[in-house]
């Protein structure tokens, strides 16, 4: 289906996984054939996000990024499509639409669960296989592993929330998926962040990711934090990475970042 591997793999050496899930862009040239102008140009993508967390290599983390878009298949979905948020207006395993609600197949040509059930083959399931297997590894080898789901998204999106997002909306699905100390420890991170807002399981509380693999009964942790595009980057069109704002928000994400391997090395002990 496609000749670009699913993801990009570093392994790192410490308890600390960081997942992004969202930051592939690549679109199959056959699937990219029946896609509008505007689908094309990927809007919905979590931008630059390795580049903006590329300081989890110095702490020691692996990191594993997605390579193909979210339009093509979402990782951070359920692999049978379930909702994350009944009752809310949501987008799927293999969306058919962008955020606004412009749709992807102007044609109408959607996928049908044959060619669904083909992308979660090709890329879905490599990807979530390589999760399984590091945070496995990592327990393993320390005896607890955190997981850190990084995405980021637009400020103001209003098929999803009303007004504007909190910067740093961070996930343990209601405390369901990391110990309560590690998400005690991380908000106030956020809360100090001067110029930044912040909320613990608001909007998002964490995804299929999040949800699935945090197990804090076996010493696996996880995180989502979901970040406002307002943060490090131009939320218009090219969608620039501005530098200068990066370099402010940075050290508040490796403080996090920080903060959850504290944690994991106490959890071991």
């Amino acid at each position: 289906m496609t000749a670009i591997p699913p993801f990009t793999f570093h392994q790192g050496t410490q308890p600390l996984l960081v997942s992004i899930p969202h930051a592939g862009t690549h679109v199959p040239p056959a699937l990219a054939e029946r896609l509008s102008d505007a689908a094309l140009q990927v809007p919905d993508t979590d931008w630059h996000l390795e580049r903006l967390y590329a300081f989890a290599r110095d702490l020691g983390a692996s990191i594993l990024v997605a390579t193909h878009s979210r339009y093509v298949i979402d990782l951070n979905r359920p692999p049978d499509g379930a909702s994350l948020y009944p009752g809310q207006n949501v987008t799927g395993l293999c969306p058919v639409d962008t955020f606004d609600e412009t749709p992807l197949y102007p044609r109408g040509d959607v996928p049908d669960a044959a060619e669904i059930a083909a992308r979660r083959t090709a890329i879905w399931q490599p990807y979530h296989q390589q999760l399984r297997a590091e945070l496995d590894r990592v327990r393993a080898q320390h005896g607890v592993a955190v997981l850190w789901d990084a995405h980021s998204i637009r400020s103001v999106l209003p098929r999803f929330f009303a007004g504007q997002l909190p910067d740093f909306n961070l996930g343990t699905a209601d405390g369901a998926s990391c110990a309560p100390t590690l998400a005690k420890t991380l908000l106030p991170i956020a809360e100090a962040a001067p110029g930044y807002t912040s909320v613990l399981n608001g909007r998002f509380k964490g995804g299929h990711i999040t949800r699935h693999y945090g197990e804090p009964a076996r010493n696996i942790h996880a995180v989502q934090l979901e970040l406002t595009w307002r943060t490090y980057m131009d939320q218009a069109p090219p969608y620039t990475y501005l530098p200068e704002r990066a370099t402010q928000v940075q050290p508040h994400l490796r403080r996090m970042l920080e903060t959850a391997l504290a944690f994991a090395r106490g959890a071991a002990a």
